[in-house]
Protein backbone atom coordinates (compact mmCIF):
# COMPACT_ATOMS: atom_id res chain seq x y z
CA UNK A 1 0.00 0.00 0.00
CA UNK A 2 1.52 3.36 -1.04
CA UNK A 3 1.84 6.42 1.17
CA UNK A 4 -1.21 8.31 -0.25
CA UNK A 5 -3.57 5.38 0.34
CA UNK A 6 -2.22 5.02 3.86
CA UNK A 7 -3.01 8.68 4.51
CA UNK A 8 -6.64 8.36 3.40
CA UNK A 9 -7.08 5.20 5.43
CA UNK A 10 -5.72 6.94 8.51
CA UNK A 11 -8.04 9.89 7.91
CA UNK A 12 -11.08 7.66 7.64
CA UNK A 13 -10.10 5.83 10.82
CA UNK A 14 -9.54 9.14 12.63
CA UNK A 15 -12.92 10.47 11.48
CA UNK A 16 -14.73 7.37 12.71
CA UNK A 17 -12.87 7.46 16.03
CA UNK A 18 -13.58 11.16 16.63
CA UNK A 19 -17.25 10.79 15.74
CA UNK A 20 -17.67 7.78 18.04
CA UNK A 21 -15.88 9.51 20.91
CA UNK A 22 -17.94 12.65 20.42
CA UNK A 23 -21.21 10.73 20.58
CA UNK A 24 -20.02 8.70 23.57
CA UNK A 25 -18.98 11.84 25.36
CA UNK A 26 -22.48 13.30 24.63
CA UNK A 27 -21.36 16.60 23.21
CA UNK A 28 -24.90 17.88 23.79
CA UNK A 29 -25.76 21.37 24.87
CA UNK A 30 -22.08 22.32 24.57
CA UNK A 31 -21.55 24.73 21.76
CA UNK A 32 -18.00 25.16 20.34
CA UNK A 33 -16.15 28.35 21.00
CA UNK A 34 -16.83 29.89 17.56
CA UNK A 35 -20.13 30.68 15.88
CA UNK A 36 -20.84 27.61 13.67
CA UNK A 37 -17.72 25.55 12.83
CA UNK A 38 -14.42 25.15 14.67
CA UNK A 39 -11.25 24.02 12.95
CA UNK A 40 -8.37 22.56 14.92
CA UNK A 41 -4.86 23.67 14.13
CA UNK A 42 -3.54 21.71 11.13
CA UNK A 43 -0.54 20.39 12.94
CA UNK A 44 -2.74 19.07 15.75
CA UNK A 45 -3.37 16.04 13.55
CA UNK A 46 0.32 15.44 13.48
CA UNK A 47 2.90 15.18 10.77
CA UNK A 48 1.72 14.05 7.38
CA UNK A 49 -2.02 14.21 8.21
CA UNK A 50 -1.89 17.93 8.90
CA UNK A 51 -0.89 18.65 5.30
CA UNK A 52 -4.09 17.14 3.87
CA UNK A 53 -6.78 17.16 6.57
CA UNK A 54 -8.35 19.29 9.27
CA UNK A 55 -10.69 18.60 12.19
CA UNK A 56 -14.11 20.25 11.89
CA UNK A 57 -17.04 20.48 14.32
CA UNK A 58 -20.24 19.70 12.48
CA UNK A 59 -23.71 20.56 13.94
CA UNK A 60 -26.06 17.56 14.05
CA UNK A 61 -29.22 19.30 15.34
CA UNK A 62 -30.02 21.71 18.12
CA UNK A 63 -26.84 22.40 20.08
CA UNK A 64 -25.22 19.00 19.38
CA UNK A 65 -21.91 18.81 17.50
CA UNK A 66 -19.66 15.95 16.33
CA UNK A 67 -16.01 16.06 15.28
CA UNK A 68 -15.13 15.07 11.72
CA UNK A 69 -12.07 15.18 9.44
CA UNK A 70 -12.28 16.79 6.03
CA UNK A 71 -9.67 17.43 3.41
CA UNK A 72 -8.40 20.93 2.79
CA UNK A 73 -9.35 20.63 -0.89
CA UNK A 74 -12.94 19.62 -0.11
CA UNK A 75 -13.40 22.44 2.37
CA UNK A 76 -11.98 25.02 -0.04
CA UNK A 77 -13.83 24.05 -3.21
CA UNK A 78 -16.99 22.22 -2.12
CA UNK A 79 -18.05 22.96 1.47
CA UNK A 80 -18.02 26.74 1.10
CA UNK A 81 -20.44 26.48 -1.83
CA UNK A 82 -23.14 25.34 0.65
CA UNK A 83 -22.53 28.31 2.94
CA UNK A 84 -23.75 31.60 1.34
CA UNK A 85 -21.76 33.62 3.85
CA UNK A 86 -18.52 31.90 2.70
CA UNK A 87 -19.06 32.37 -1.06
CA UNK A 88 -17.32 35.47 -2.43
CA UNK A 89 -18.55 37.36 -5.48
CA UNK A 90 -16.09 36.99 -8.40
CA UNK A 91 -16.73 38.76 -11.70
CA UNK A 92 -14.15 36.59 -13.50
CA UNK A 93 -16.78 33.86 -13.87
CA UNK A 94 -19.28 36.13 -15.70
CA UNK A 95 -19.19 34.03 -18.88
CA UNK A 96 -20.80 31.12 -17.06
CA UNK A 97 -23.77 33.21 -15.93
CA UNK A 98 -24.69 34.70 -19.30
CA UNK A 99 -27.06 32.94 -21.71
CA UNK A 100 -24.84 30.39 -23.48
CA UNK A 101 -22.63 32.54 -25.72
CA UNK A 102 -19.87 31.66 -28.19
CA UNK A 103 -16.64 33.33 -26.99
CA UNK A 104 -13.62 33.48 -29.29
CA UNK A 105 -11.21 32.99 -26.41
CA UNK A 106 -12.38 29.41 -25.85
CA UNK A 107 -11.31 28.33 -29.34
CA UNK A 108 -8.15 30.44 -29.30
CA UNK A 109 -7.00 28.84 -26.07
CA UNK A 110 -7.16 25.31 -27.43
CA UNK A 111 -5.87 26.34 -30.88
CA UNK A 112 -2.60 27.76 -29.51
CA UNK A 113 0.48 25.50 -29.31
CA UNK A 114 3.12 26.33 -26.74
CA UNK A 115 6.54 26.75 -28.29
CA UNK A 116 8.98 23.88 -27.56
CA UNK A 117 12.73 24.48 -27.16
CA UNK A 118 15.45 22.31 -28.63
CA UNK A 119 15.91 20.51 -25.34
CA UNK A 120 12.26 19.48 -25.22
CA UNK A 121 11.11 22.06 -22.64
CA UNK A 122 8.31 24.48 -23.35
CA UNK A 123 8.62 28.24 -23.19
CA UNK A 124 6.54 28.39 -20.01
CA UNK A 125 8.79 25.79 -18.35
CA UNK A 126 11.83 27.80 -19.34
CA UNK A 127 10.39 30.99 -17.84
CA UNK A 128 9.62 29.17 -14.62
CA UNK A 129 13.19 27.92 -14.31
CA UNK A 130 14.67 31.34 -15.02
CA UNK A 131 12.25 33.18 -12.70
CA UNK A 132 11.67 30.90 -9.72
CA UNK A 133 8.83 32.89 -8.12
CA UNK A 134 5.33 31.99 -7.03
CA UNK A 135 3.12 33.04 -9.97
CA UNK A 136 -0.18 31.91 -8.36
CA UNK A 137 -1.02 35.37 -7.05
CA UNK A 138 -0.50 37.04 -10.43
CA UNK A 139 -2.16 34.43 -12.64
CA UNK A 140 -5.49 33.94 -10.86
CA UNK A 141 -7.53 35.48 -13.67
CA UNK A 142 -5.67 33.53 -16.35
CA UNK A 143 -6.21 30.26 -14.53
CA UNK A 144 -9.92 31.04 -14.10
CA UNK A 145 -10.20 31.90 -17.80
CA UNK A 146 -8.60 28.56 -18.65
CA UNK A 147 -11.13 26.65 -16.56
CA UNK A 148 -14.10 28.70 -17.83
CA UNK A 149 -13.00 28.36 -21.46
CA UNK A 150 -12.66 24.62 -21.03
CA UNK A 151 -16.20 24.37 -19.64
CA UNK A 152 -17.61 26.51 -22.45
CA UNK A 153 -15.77 24.50 -25.14
CA UNK A 154 -17.28 21.32 -23.75
CA UNK A 155 -20.75 22.89 -24.04
CA UNK A 156 -20.05 24.03 -27.62
CA UNK A 157 -19.02 20.54 -28.67
CA UNK A 158 -21.64 18.50 -26.81
CA UNK A 159 -24.70 20.74 -27.23
CA UNK A 160 -24.12 23.43 -29.91
CA UNK A 161 -27.87 23.98 -30.43
CA UNK A 162 -28.12 25.75 -27.09
CA UNK A 163 -25.68 28.52 -28.08
CA UNK A 164 -27.82 31.68 -28.25
CA UNK A 165 -25.38 34.53 -28.93
CA UNK A 166 -21.87 35.28 -30.12
CA UNK A 167 -19.30 37.45 -28.45
CA UNK A 168 -19.63 40.06 -31.20
CA UNK A 169 -23.41 40.31 -30.61
CA UNK A 170 -22.84 40.81 -26.89
CA UNK A 171 -20.32 43.59 -27.52
CA UNK A 172 -22.69 45.40 -29.88
CA UNK A 173 -25.19 45.72 -27.06
CA UNK A 174 -23.13 48.46 -25.43
CA UNK A 175 -22.78 49.19 -21.72
CA UNK A 176 -25.51 49.88 -19.18
CA UNK A 177 -24.75 53.59 -19.31
CA UNK A 178 -25.10 53.55 -23.11
CA UNK A 179 -28.55 52.01 -22.78
CA UNK A 180 -29.58 54.70 -20.28
CA UNK A 181 -28.46 57.44 -22.66
CA UNK A 182 -30.45 55.84 -25.49
CA UNK A 183 -33.55 55.64 -23.31
CA UNK A 184 -33.16 59.28 -22.31
CA UNK A 185 -32.90 60.35 -25.96
CA UNK A 186 -35.95 58.26 -26.90
CA UNK A 187 -37.95 59.78 -24.03
CA UNK A 188 -36.95 63.27 -25.13
CA UNK A 189 -38.10 62.57 -28.71
CA UNK A 190 -41.47 61.21 -27.57
CA UNK A 191 -42.01 64.15 -25.21
CA UNK A 192 -41.17 66.62 -27.96
CA UNK A 193 -43.67 65.01 -30.31
CA UNK A 194 -46.43 65.10 -27.67
CA UNK A 195 -45.84 68.63 -26.49
CA UNK A 196 -44.63 69.93 -29.89
CA UNK A 197 -41.76 71.68 -28.17
CA UNK A 198 -38.03 71.24 -28.34
CA UNK A 199 -36.76 69.28 -25.38
CA UNK A 200 -33.01 69.09 -24.80
CA UNK A 201 -31.81 66.29 -22.51
CA UNK A 202 -30.12 67.76 -19.47
CA UNK A 203 -27.22 66.11 -17.74
CA UNK A 204 -27.42 65.96 -13.97
CA UNK A 205 -24.47 67.95 -12.69
CA UNK A 206 -25.40 68.03 -9.01
CA UNK A 207 -26.17 65.32 -6.54
CA UNK A 208 -29.81 64.93 -5.57
CA UNK A 209 -30.62 66.58 -2.25
CA UNK A 210 -33.48 65.38 -0.08
CA UNK A 211 -35.56 68.28 1.17
CA UNK A 212 -37.46 67.72 4.39
CA UNK A 213 -40.33 70.10 5.06
CA UNK A 214 -42.43 70.50 8.16
CA UNK A 215 -45.85 68.88 7.66
CA UNK A 216 -48.87 71.18 7.46
CA UNK A 217 -51.61 69.86 9.74
CA UNK A 218 -54.11 72.54 8.69
CA UNK A 219 -56.87 71.86 6.18
CA UNK A 220 -58.88 74.74 4.70
CA UNK A 221 -62.20 74.07 2.96
CA UNK A 222 -65.29 76.05 2.03
CA UNK A 223 -68.60 76.22 0.26
CA UNK A 224 -70.45 79.12 -1.31
CA UNK A 225 -73.80 79.35 -3.06
CA UNK A 226 -76.28 81.81 -4.48
CA UNK A 227 -79.71 80.39 -5.17
CA UNK A 228 -83.22 81.57 -5.83
CA UNK A 229 -86.79 80.51 -6.30
CA UNK A 230 -89.39 82.39 -8.32
CA UNK A 231 -93.14 82.33 -8.83
CA UNK A 232 -95.04 84.57 -11.28
CA UNK A 233 -98.83 85.03 -11.31
CA UNK A 234 -100.55 87.47 -13.60
CA UNK A 235 -102.95 90.01 -12.13
CA UNK A 236 -105.92 88.38 -13.83
CA UNK A 237 -105.10 84.82 -12.79
CA UNK A 238 -108.48 83.14 -12.23
CA UNK A 239 -107.53 81.81 -8.79
CA UNK A 240 -105.76 84.91 -7.62
CA UNK A 241 -102.44 85.00 -5.78
CA UNK A 242 -99.30 87.10 -6.10
CA UNK A 243 -95.85 86.74 -7.67
CA UNK A 244 -92.90 86.02 -5.44
CA UNK A 245 -89.11 85.92 -5.70
CA UNK A 246 -86.85 84.52 -2.99
CA UNK A 247 -83.05 84.61 -2.94
CA UNK A 248 -80.52 83.12 -0.53
CA UNK A 249 -76.73 83.39 -0.33
CA UNK A 250 -74.63 81.13 1.86
CA UNK A 251 -70.95 80.97 2.76
CA UNK A 252 -69.23 78.40 4.94
CA UNK A 253 -65.49 78.50 5.68
CA UNK A 254 -63.61 75.84 7.68
CA UNK A 255 -60.09 75.75 9.10
CA UNK A 256 -59.37 72.40 10.75
CA UNK A 257 -56.19 71.32 12.52
CA UNK A 258 -55.34 67.64 13.02
CA UNK A 259 -51.86 66.42 14.00
CA UNK A 260 -52.96 62.78 13.46
CA UNK A 261 -51.93 61.95 16.98
CA UNK A 262 -53.80 63.65 19.82
CA UNK A 263 -54.98 67.16 18.98
CA UNK A 264 -57.88 68.29 16.79
CA UNK A 265 -59.11 71.86 16.42
CA UNK A 266 -62.15 72.69 14.28
CA UNK A 267 -63.11 76.24 13.29
CA UNK A 268 -66.10 77.30 11.19
CA UNK A 269 -67.60 80.55 9.93
CA UNK A 270 -71.20 80.07 8.76
CA UNK A 271 -73.17 82.84 7.08
CA UNK A 272 -76.68 82.72 5.52
CA UNK A 273 -78.81 85.55 4.23
CA UNK A 274 -82.11 85.11 2.43
CA UNK A 275 -84.79 87.61 1.40
CA UNK A 276 -88.19 87.27 -0.27
CA UNK A 277 -90.33 89.83 -2.05
CA UNK A 278 -93.62 90.78 -0.39
CA UNK A 279 -95.93 92.56 -2.83
CA UNK A 280 -98.87 92.57 -0.43
CA UNK A 281 -96.88 94.10 2.45
CA UNK A 282 -97.82 97.75 2.86
CA UNK A 283 -94.59 98.62 4.70
CA UNK A 284 -91.85 96.50 3.09
CA UNK A 285 -90.94 95.52 -0.46
CA UNK A 286 -89.08 92.47 0.84
CA UNK A 287 -88.76 90.55 4.10
CA UNK A 288 -85.76 88.69 5.55
CA UNK A 289 -86.55 85.00 5.83
CA UNK A 290 -83.10 83.56 6.58
CA UNK A 291 -80.39 85.40 8.49
CA UNK A 292 -77.47 83.82 10.35
CA UNK A 293 -73.92 84.78 11.24
CA UNK A 294 -72.21 82.09 13.33
CA UNK A 295 -68.64 81.52 14.49
CA UNK A 296 -67.89 78.10 16.02
CA UNK A 297 -64.69 76.63 17.42
CA UNK A 298 -64.02 73.24 19.04
CA UNK A 299 -60.69 72.09 20.52
CA UNK A 300 -60.15 68.47 21.53
CA UNK A 301 -57.41 66.24 22.95
CA UNK A 302 -57.82 62.53 22.35
CA UNK A 303 -58.74 60.43 25.37
CA UNK A 304 -59.55 57.12 23.64
CA UNK A 305 -59.99 55.83 20.10
CA UNK A 306 -63.05 57.94 19.26
CA UNK A 307 -63.34 60.14 22.36
CA UNK A 308 -61.84 63.59 22.96
CA UNK A 309 -61.67 65.90 25.94
CA UNK A 310 -63.24 69.00 24.39
CA UNK A 311 -63.90 72.67 24.96
CA UNK A 312 -66.17 74.42 22.45
CA UNK A 313 -67.40 77.94 21.91
CA UNK A 314 -70.08 79.47 19.69
CA UNK A 315 -71.26 83.00 18.95
CA UNK A 316 -74.19 83.69 16.62
CA UNK A 317 -76.29 86.66 15.56
CA UNK A 318 -77.77 88.02 12.31
CA UNK A 319 -76.85 90.62 9.67
CA UNK A 320 -79.98 92.69 9.07
CA UNK A 321 -83.03 94.12 10.71
CA UNK A 322 -86.07 91.92 10.27
CA UNK A 323 -89.79 92.66 10.61
CA UNK A 324 -93.05 90.77 10.56
CA UNK A 325 -95.39 90.91 7.61
CA UNK A 326 -97.36 94.19 7.49
CA UNK A 327 -95.68 95.29 10.71
CA UNK A 328 -93.16 97.89 11.72
CA UNK A 329 -92.16 96.08 14.91
CA UNK A 330 -88.49 95.10 14.67
CA UNK A 331 -88.04 91.39 15.42
CA UNK A 332 -84.24 91.15 15.28
CA UNK A 333 -81.14 93.12 14.28
CA UNK A 334 -77.38 92.83 14.27
CA UNK A 335 -76.27 91.79 17.81
CA UNK A 336 -79.90 91.70 18.88
CA UNK A 337 -79.83 89.06 19.99
CA UNK A 338 -76.25 87.79 20.31
CA UNK A 339 -76.02 84.27 21.79
CA UNK A 340 -72.68 83.02 23.16
CA UNK A 341 -72.07 79.50 24.51
CA UNK A 342 -68.92 77.96 26.03
CA UNK A 343 -69.07 74.22 26.73
CA UNK A 344 -66.77 71.72 28.42
CA UNK A 345 -67.20 67.97 27.97
CA UNK A 346 -66.47 64.98 25.77
CA UNK A 347 -66.74 64.66 22.01
CA UNK A 348 -67.31 61.36 20.19
CA UNK A 349 -66.13 61.28 16.55
CA UNK A 350 -66.64 58.68 13.86
CA UNK A 351 -65.48 58.96 10.25
CA UNK A 352 -66.38 56.62 7.41
CA UNK A 353 -65.81 57.06 3.66
CA UNK A 354 -69.31 58.54 3.11
CA UNK A 355 -70.31 59.42 6.66
CA UNK A 356 -68.89 61.80 9.26
CA UNK A 357 -70.48 61.95 12.71
CA UNK A 358 -69.77 63.85 15.92
CA UNK A 359 -71.66 64.30 19.17
CA UNK A 360 -70.52 66.80 21.79
CA UNK A 361 -71.72 66.04 25.34
CA UNK A 362 -71.08 68.98 27.65
CA UNK A 363 -72.36 68.70 31.24
CA UNK A 364 -71.03 72.21 31.94
CA UNK A 365 -72.13 75.03 29.64
CA UNK A 366 -72.13 78.77 30.14
CA UNK A 367 -74.58 80.77 28.01
CA UNK A 368 -74.98 84.49 27.54
CA UNK A 369 -77.66 86.37 25.59
CA UNK A 370 -77.14 90.03 24.71
CA UNK A 371 -79.58 92.54 23.15
CA UNK A 372 -77.66 95.39 21.51
CA UNK A 373 -80.58 97.26 19.89
CA UNK A 374 -83.26 99.02 21.93
CA UNK A 375 -85.66 98.72 19.01
CA UNK A 376 -85.88 94.96 19.65
CA UNK A 377 -88.14 93.80 22.45
CA UNK A 378 -86.01 92.43 25.29
CA UNK A 379 -88.94 90.56 26.74
CA UNK A 380 -89.48 88.60 23.52
CA UNK A 381 -86.04 87.03 24.06
CA UNK A 382 -86.49 86.29 27.76
CA UNK A 383 -84.80 89.39 29.21
CA UNK A 384 -86.16 92.07 31.45
CA UNK A 385 -86.76 95.31 29.58
CA UNK A 386 -84.19 97.15 31.69
CA UNK A 387 -81.44 94.56 31.11
CA UNK A 388 -79.37 93.86 28.02
CA UNK A 389 -77.73 90.58 29.07
CA UNK A 390 -78.64 87.30 30.70
CA UNK A 391 -76.25 84.59 31.95
CA UNK A 392 -77.04 80.93 32.63
CA UNK A 393 -75.22 77.72 33.54
CA UNK A 394 -76.52 74.48 32.09
CA UNK A 395 -75.71 71.58 29.78
CA UNK A 396 -75.52 71.03 26.03
CA UNK A 397 -75.69 68.12 23.60
CA UNK A 398 -74.64 68.84 20.02
CA UNK A 399 -74.75 66.01 17.44
CA UNK A 400 -73.75 66.77 13.84
CA UNK A 401 -73.27 64.61 10.77
CA UNK A 402 -72.54 64.80 7.04
CA UNK A 403 -73.86 61.92 4.95
CA UNK A 404 -73.10 61.44 1.26
CA UNK A 405 -76.27 59.53 0.46
CA UNK A 406 -75.39 59.16 -3.22
CA UNK A 407 -72.78 60.54 -5.60
CA UNK A 408 -74.58 63.87 -5.96
CA UNK A 409 -76.76 63.94 -2.84
CA UNK A 410 -75.50 65.18 0.54
CA UNK A 411 -77.33 65.63 3.83
CA UNK A 412 -75.86 67.90 6.52
CA UNK A 413 -77.57 67.99 9.91
CA UNK A 414 -76.91 69.88 13.15
CA UNK A 415 -78.99 69.48 16.32
CA UNK A 416 -78.19 71.83 19.21
CA UNK A 417 -79.89 70.95 22.51
CA UNK A 418 -79.24 73.53 25.23
CA UNK A 419 -80.78 73.77 28.67
CA UNK A 420 -80.27 75.76 31.86
CA UNK A 421 -82.60 73.36 33.74
CA UNK A 422 -85.19 76.19 33.85
CA UNK A 423 -85.59 76.61 30.06
CA UNK A 424 -84.72 74.60 26.95
CA UNK A 425 -83.67 75.73 23.48
CA UNK A 426 -83.43 73.32 20.52
CA UNK A 427 -82.23 74.21 17.01
CA UNK A 428 -82.28 71.52 14.30
CA UNK A 429 -80.83 72.60 10.96
CA UNK A 430 -80.90 70.33 7.90
CA UNK A 431 -79.53 71.00 4.43
CA UNK A 432 -80.06 68.62 1.51
CA UNK A 433 -77.82 69.39 -1.47
CA UNK A 434 -78.70 67.85 -4.87
CA UNK A 435 -75.71 68.62 -7.09
CA UNK A 436 -76.31 68.87 -10.84
CA UNK A 437 -72.62 69.40 -11.58
CA UNK A 438 -69.67 71.16 -9.99
CA UNK A 439 -71.31 74.59 -10.18
CA UNK A 440 -75.08 74.03 -10.08
CA UNK A 441 -77.25 72.44 -7.43
CA UNK A 442 -80.65 72.38 -5.81
CA UNK A 443 -80.89 72.86 -2.04
CA UNK A 444 -83.61 72.04 0.41
CA UNK A 445 -83.12 73.83 3.74
CA UNK A 446 -85.25 73.08 6.83
CA UNK A 447 -84.71 74.74 10.22
CA UNK A 448 -86.92 73.61 13.11
CA UNK A 449 -86.69 75.45 16.45
CA UNK A 450 -88.14 75.28 19.93
CA UNK A 451 -87.35 77.90 22.58
CA UNK A 452 -89.25 78.23 25.87
CA UNK A 453 -86.72 80.69 27.32
CA UNK A 454 -88.42 83.61 25.49
CA UNK A 455 -91.90 85.00 25.25
CA UNK A 456 -94.14 82.55 23.35
CA UNK A 457 -94.69 83.51 19.72
CA UNK A 458 -98.18 83.70 18.29
CA UNK A 459 -99.22 80.79 16.10
CA UNK A 460 -100.77 77.38 16.23
CA UNK A 461 -97.52 75.66 17.26
CA UNK A 462 -96.59 77.94 20.12
CA UNK A 463 -92.91 77.49 20.93
CA UNK A 464 -92.19 75.29 17.87
CA UNK A 465 -91.03 77.26 14.81
CA UNK A 466 -90.18 76.07 11.25
CA UNK A 467 -88.31 77.77 8.40
CA UNK A 468 -88.13 75.94 5.04
CA UNK A 469 -86.65 76.97 1.67
CA UNK A 470 -86.31 75.10 -1.63
CA UNK A 471 -83.99 76.79 -4.14
CA UNK A 472 -81.82 76.29 -7.24
CA UNK A 473 -78.68 78.08 -8.30
CA UNK A 474 -74.91 78.34 -8.20
CA UNK A 475 -73.00 76.19 -5.71
CA UNK A 476 -69.23 75.71 -5.43
CA UNK A 477 -67.16 73.69 -2.97
CA UNK A 478 -63.38 73.85 -2.46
Amino acid sequence: MNTRNSIFLMAATLSLTLATNAQAASISGTEPDSETHIYAEADSLGGLLGEYFMVKWVPVGGSNYVADTVSHAYEHYIATMNDPEMVEANADYYKLFLPLTYFNSSIEQYSTVDKVQNDGTSESDLMSSLLPIDEQTFTTKDRIDTQVNGALLSAYVNDPAKVLFTEDEINKGGTFEDRLEEQQEDLAKVTAEILDVKVVPQEVTEDAVAEITKPNWWRFTGNGSFQMSQNYISDNWYKGGESNVAEIATLQLKADYNDNEKVQWENMLDAKLGVASSPSDQYHDYLVNTDLLRLYSKFGVQAAKHWYYTIAGEAKTQFMESYGSNSQDMKAAFLAPLDVNVSLGMDYKLEKPNFKFSVMIAPITWTMRYIGNDGVSHKSYGLDEDKNTRHNIGSEILPTFTWNIAKNITWESRLDYLTSYTWTRIDWENTFNFAVNKYLSTKFYVHARMDDSAEPRSGSRGDIQVNELFSFGINYTW
